[in-house]
Formats: structure tokens, sequence, C-alpha cells
């Protein structure tokens, strides 16, 4: 799949802040013509997955939907977080790092998760809230159709990558 993906978007994700990364996927859904039905959901789904992994990307304590450690975040990587279940599990386990002051459920050095900065989770949350992610429950399903949808916009962003 990386040669597929474009050296710029490599770059963009290993770097960039999220605003920047946010308008080279708007301005690349633009310059693809890709129906408004996609463009109103593109942008949304990626803010939500980018406001958890650059700040666990700023703080090198990346991880995988595994728990294994990753060096930087890459197109794979965001395209692997990009599936719903994985986001959600990604919400959960912030969450939970968050109350703890560890970060948890990860394969990552006991002394680096020792290090986790609390991240905010309202961009995430928020977005996962309107599309039907019981927040409270992490066991509880979601509707098919949104996940169907998801995998649909995820499409996208891989096209855009």
């Amino acid at each position: 799949m990386s040669t597929l993906m474009k050296q710029q978007s490599y770059d963009l994700l290993k770097n960039a802040d999220i605003q920047t990364i946010l308008q080279t996927l708007e301005d690349e859904l633009k310059s693809k013509e890709e129906s408004p039905f996609w463009k109103d959901r593109v942008i949304p789904f990626s803010q939500a997955i980018l406001s958890v992994l650059i700040p666990l990307r700023d703080a090198n304590m990346l991880f995988s939907p595994e728990g294994i450690a990753q060096d930087e975040l890459t197109p794979e990587l965001f395209l692997k977080w990009s599936d719903l279940v994985s986001l959600k599990t990604l919400a959960f386990t912030i969450q939970k790092s968050n109350e703890a002051g560890v970060l948890l459920r990860t394969e990552l050095n006991e002394n680096v998760c020792k290090n986790y900065k609390s991240i905010d989770l309202k961009i995430l949350g928020d977005y996962l809230s309107k599309n039907s992610i019981n927040l409270q429950n992490e066991f509880l399903d979601f509707p098919i159709a949104n996940y169907n949808l998801h995998q649909g916009v995820s499409s996208v962003i891989k096209s855009l990558l």
C-alpha cells in the first residue's frame, strides 16, 4: 500500500499540525471533485482521529489498534485508526488513560506510559456521539449502517493520501 501513498502524505502526518493536515485533505478533496456527500464527512472524521493521534505523535506514544508501539504517524496507521471499531476503542483507551494519568492498554514501554499527559477527547467524543457510538459502555454495539458509512469515508481518505 505504501507505494501508492504519496511521500507528501508521510511527511505531512509525520510533522504537520492538525490544521495543516486537514487543510491539505480539504484541498485534495476539491482537486478530486469528490461528491459533497463525502466532502462533508471526510474532514470531521479526519479531525476526530487526528485530535488524538497528533497529541500521541507529539508525545512519542503512538500505538496501533493492537496496542503495538509505532515510531511515526503514517498513512497506514491513520487508516488503521479510521476503522470505526478501532476509533471507538481509541476513545475508551484515552478516556481510561486520562483517568489513570498513565497510558493504558498498549505494549509501549512502562516508563514511556508514565509520561502520559491527558488528551482532550471533546472533538472525538462529539464526533462519536453524533454517530450513535455509546460513550458510557464500551461493549455496546452501534448501527451497522454507521460502520458501513465510515468504511466509505475511509476509502475516500485512502484515495487522498
